[in-house]
């Protein structure tokens, strides 16, 4: 008498292929989060950075807590941050959010106003 273990055997070569087609959509998975989700990401870090390298004194910014400011001071690690008239503080560099204008650019609006 055959035992049904031994009557459910592997077929000749079935088992081979299966196992790369079952690969397949973890592949496909990952392609797509790529392309979705780390790429775009890895993007935006790119800009963030070369926007902090360009910083340099004169240019308004606002920082990731929502303050805006005029750069008094730059090191390599700090920003000397002018808030108010007489008013200063020192920030990270890494946490500038994004560049609101250069000074020549205001400098231009004041002018068309008057």
């Amino acid at each position: 008498m055959i035992s049904t273990a031994y009557a459910m055997g592997q077929s000749g070569g079935a088992g081979q292929a299966g196992g790369i087609a079952g690969f397949l959509p973890i592949i496909i998975l990952f392609a797509i989060f790529y392309f979705l989700l780390i790429r775009p990401q890895q993007k935006k870090a790119k800009e963030h950075r070369e926007m902090i390298s360009n910083l340099k004194k004169g240019i308004r910014i606002v920082t990731s807590g929502g303050i805006y400011g005029t750069i008094q001071s730059i090191d390599d690690t700090t920003i000397g941050l002018e808030i108010a008239e007489k008013v200063k503080i020192k920030i990270s560099r890494g946490n500038v959010a994004a560049v609101v204008s250069d000074t020549e650019a205001v400098q231009k609006e004041d002018k068309k106003k008057k």
